[in-house]
């Protein structure tokens, strides 16, 4: 009967054990499944800000392009003006003679 006892407290110590490795087991997989899962998001993350940043930078871009088309017309539209200016000095001094 002590004998008995003794293997069915061995058996019953071994499920525990057994039942004790598959929740470390379940526990572990479930840490790794949420590295992951984290490690993942943080990727999207990171991605999403480098695409935002492109386009940031396509913008600033494009504003440069605007600003210098703006200058050129500014200073076509001087140019003009001088232009102008200077032919009515010119006609000025014409009917002056």
């Amino acid at each position: 009967m002590k004998q008995a006892m003794n293997t069915l407290c061995q058996f019953s110590e071994k499920e525990r054990n057994y039942f004790a490795y598959q929740a470390r087991q379940d526990f572990l997989r479930q840490q790794g499944t949420i590295l992951f899962e984290k490690d993942e998001a943080l990727e999207q993350r990171d991605e999403a800000l480098e695409r935002e940043q492109v386009a940031l930078a396509e913008k600033q871009i494009a504003l440069a392009r605007e600003q210098a088309a703006l200058e050129r017309e500014q200073a076509a539209e001087s140019a003009k003006a001088a232009a102008i200016a200077e032919v009515e000095r010119l006609k000025a001094l014409l009917a002056q003679k």
